[in-house]
């Protein structure tokens, strides 16, 4: 069960709305510890003197801000405490924007506003009025020491308050290697129109509990039959993956199998995605295996 993380209230104007936030997401990941591989012991990490190599105690380390190499400026906790936000336990909305204007790279860690006792009627008078507007609150609010930047939403008759990234902390396209001159890449009437066939034929309604996170499935499984005392026999690597040469003869089989499944399991999205994965793999290594093979020779035939 959830508990609350945080409590404050919603300030708008002269409104004040008290709520409690809980986190919306739980993330489960497989937790490993570092053992020593010949006695099965734990292995503890020290802090360390770079120099000397001897531990250093816990309370003589103190916080260094790099310059340059090996040049340090040490800022004490009395400092940074100093300037610290203040600790104000209002969630305050700074302005109302359309949500497609705000990209998902700014959004971050998901929480739930959960009215107090007595604030259920602004709650909800708020929740509609947002609805309506069809607009996203964009507010600060400080939680332990930090200041953050919060798009507030209404989902599904609640309150949803997602911090935000700031604009400063987004890595534009424009400095990524390979990201640059797509523009100009030519591409035929034909192509366009299967890309979008394909993408049409893979069309479906979101539904989040089709997706499972295969990989930590597989680890779990992989400890249970450890545990259990099965031995396990490492599978070989499967085939790498092939560069499509042929786009058009890739997309059209795509469809094809996309097509194909969809007839079968009208509802298997994923089923399909792996028809078309499939397809395309062996579209591409036909057209790998036709470039690199040598012309075959002809024997001319004698008169009669």
């Amino acid at each position: 069960m959830p508990r609350a993380i945080w409590s404050g209230s919603i300030s708008f104007g002269l409104v004040n709305i008290p709520v409690k936030l809980y986190s919306a997401v739980s993330r489960k990941t497989v937790q490993f510890n570092q053992l020593d591989g010949e006695t099965g012991s734990r292995i503890r990490q020290k802090r360390v003197n770079a120099e000397s190599g001897e531990e250093v105690p816990f309370a003589q380390i103190v916080k260094g801000y790099e310059l340059g190499e090996g040049r340090y400026v040490t800022i004490t906790d009395e400092e940074l405490s100093s300037l610290d936000p203040e600790a104000t336990r209002s969630i305050d909305l700074q302005e109302f924007v359309l949500q497609s204007e705000i990209d998902p790279v700014f959004y971050d860690a998901a929480y739930y506003l959960v009215p107090d006792q007595g604030a259920r009627k602004a709650y909800a008078l708020l929740v509609e009025a947002m609805s309506g507007a069809g607009r996203v609150g964009l507010a600060k609010f400080v939680m332990r020491t930090k200041q953050y930047l919060a798009a507030m939403r209404p989902v599904d008759g609640v309150l949803m308050l997602s911090t935000m990234v700031y604009a400063d902390e987004v890595n534009p396209a424009s400095s990524i290697d390979g990201l640059d001159d797509l523009a100009d890449i030519e591409l035929t009437a034909a192509e366009r129109a299967m890309a979008q066939q394909l993408i049409e034929s893979l069309s479906a309604d979101f539904e989040p509990e089709k997706y499972e996170d295969d990989y930590r499935n597989r680890v779990l499984e992989l400890i249970d039959r450890k545990a259990n005392g099965e031995e396990i026999v490492m599978a070989p690597e499967g085939p790498a993956p092939t560069q499509v040469v042929d786009l058009m003869a890739a997309l059209e089989a795509s469809v094809a199998a996309a097509k194909e499944a969809r007839k079968r399991h009208p509802a298997a999205g994923a089923e399909a995605t792996a028809k078309v994965k499939e397809r395309a793999t062996r579209t591409a290594a036909k057209s790998d295996a036709s470039a690199e093979a040598p012309p075959r020779k002809t024997r001319a035939k004698k008169a009669s």
